[in-house]
């Protein structure tokens, strides 16, 4: 079980539509009963090369594992500042950190069939750039991959059903922001 699984009961941030914190809830409990708006983030990763490091999340995620997404996602917890959370979380599931930039946020609700969990979250969208190897965490990553945008963007368009929700959402939005 990786770090993800473990924390579920851990407290995520609720906030309202201007991204106001309104209190804490447990995190698996904000992905019930139809979701709570909670803080989130999501972050991007490229190459000097303009590729994207995508991950095919694993199996075994609380919700949308086996699709293809961005670097890393997670949620900041009370007390942690974004940027460090994220920057955490990236250690945690690819093995490396590097500075990361907030380009944007956006407010999404995206329900999982499979595991009946929905994602309703006001997510912050980050951006690194690294050239190094990533060192993924295999309880965490299934596969992962470089990716050219222009092929990308091709891919999401031809089979949407291999990619998460949120990505399939913001990733036009992140290409026009690089």
């Amino acid at each position: 079980m990786g770090p993800e699984e473990k924390s579920l009961d851990d407290q995520v941030i609720l906030v309202d539509e201007s991204d106001r914190p309104v209190g804490t809830a447990p995190k698996l409990a904000a992905h019930e009963g139809g979701g709570t708006l909670h803080r989130a983030f999501s972050v991007f990763i490229f190459n000097s090369k303009r590729e994207m490091l995508i991950q095919r999340r694993a199996d075994q995620k609380y919700h949308f594992g086996g699709l293809w997404a961005n670097a890393c996602c997670s949620h900041p917890r009370r007390g942690q500042e974004l940027l460090a959370s994220a920057r955490k979380r990236l250690r945690e599931e690819f093995g490396f950190d590097v500075p990361l930039e907030d380009r944007f946020s956006f407010i999404y609700r995206a329900e999982d069939p499979v595991s009946g969990l929905t994602e309703h979250e006001l997510d912050h969208v980050l951006v690194g750039k690294f050239d190094g190897i990533p060192r993924p965490n295999p309880e965490e990553i299934r596969e992962w991959r470089w990716v050219g945008t222009r092929e990308l963007m091709e891919d999401v368009k031809r089979y949407p059903d291999r990619y998460t929700p949120w990505f399939k959402l913001v990733l036009g939005r992140v290409l026009e922001k690089i």
